[in-house]
């Protein structure tokens, strides 16, 4: 009998293995929607309904107004590096691989574009700005600049394809849009992309973002802590002293406070008057080096996104958790 033991232990466990099935115990867990791993490159408003986010492995998360964080189905596995909205309903995100999805609903359901005019060699997009009854605009790499007139589902190229980078453009209306780029460039047309002026800063450093105030007041910010400013209308630009030698990814108007906000790497922003002639930085939180790529301000605050997301108010750096965890089917 004793030689026979293991012989009846193995057929037990091979018995076991054959006819009893594991059963689940208790729920199942659900990621969190931010996760420590992502990055955000994009940031938009989405009204009275709060924010979103867009960024690393295609995901767009919906952030309300109370903190409770959604994540909304993009279809798509590609970073996102922007994203813009024209209401509450109607909203687009451009990204790597020339990727472009468009929402009508809400963000519950995202539809690509397949029809964009793409170069052979790389079709990174990464930014993209939108105005009234439909237009939006979207730059990228191999001097990618592009224009819809139907809400992001047909468009055109205004530029031909050239080895350069475009970063982003700034809109101010009556047919005037800035462009600016990789060392220092800058692109301008007064007729609404028909035809462009070509323009070389005083600059090397690559220019991140450009922002306008009013038609003749911007600012652009770039590599190494570039700061260039214009007064009128971007006939001159010159450099101002930021303060920083770190990468400056975005600047934007914040009226409600009547100040430029720029978002940085190694954790800094920078705060400007009106007139840029008092410029001065800070670090959200001493123990916290994360970059940023984009800033909105917004009536309770700034906020930024980036390796983290979060809002920067009265001096005080709060940063986004997870206050829900389910997915929009």
């Amino acid at each position: 009998m004793i030689m026979l033991l293991p012989w009846s232990i193995i057929a037990a466990l091979l018995w076991a293995a054959f006819f009893i099935k594991p059963q689940p115990v208790g729920e199942t867990v659900q990621p969190p929607v931010l996760e420590r791993r992502d990055q955000y490159y994009g940031l938009a408003s989405n009204g009275d309904k709060g924010l979103w986010l867009a960024g690393s492995g295609g995901k767009i998360v919906a952030l309300s107004p109370n903190g409770d964080t959604r994540l909304l189905a993009s279809g798509t596995s590609k970073s996102l590096q922007d994203i813009a909205t024209w209401d509450t309903t109607r909203g687009i995100a451009v990204g790597n691989d020339g990727v472009i999805i468009t929402t009508g609903d809400g963000g519950q359901s995202w539809v690509p574009t397949t029809n964009a005019p793409r170069s052979e060699v790389a079709n990174k997009l990464v930014r993209v700005r939108v105005a009234a009854d439909g237009v939006a605009w979207t730059v990228g790499e191999m001097g990618a600049l592009l224009h819809s007139t139907d809400y992001g589902k047909q468009w055109e190229r205004r530029r031909p394809e050239e080895d350069n980078a475009w970063n982003d453009l700034a809109l101010l209306g009556d047919g005037q849009i800035w462009v600016v780029g990789e060392f220092g460039q800058m692109l301008y047309s007064s007729d609404n992309g028909q035809t462009w002026t070509e323009h070389k800063s005083e600059v090397e450093s690559s220019l991140m973002a450009v922002a306008f105030r009013d038609p003749l007041n911007g600012m652009a910010v770039g590599l190494e802590g570039v700061v260039l400013v214009t007064r009128d209308g971007g006939q001159s630009w010159q450099s101002a002293d930021s303060g920083v030698a770190v990468h400056l990814f975005d600047v934007v108007w914040d009226a409600a406070h009547a100040s430029w906000m720029v978002a940085g790497d190694q954790g800094i922003w920078l705060r400007a008057d009106a007139a840029v002639s008092d410029i001065r930085h800070g670090r959200f939180d001493s123990h916290d080096m994360s970059w940023h790529t984009r800033a909105l301000p917004t009536p309770e605050g700034t906020w930024f996104a980036g390796a983290n997301v979060g809002l920067w108010a009265n001096g005080r750096w709060s940063p986004v958790g997870n206050h829900a965890s389910q997915p929009t089917e």
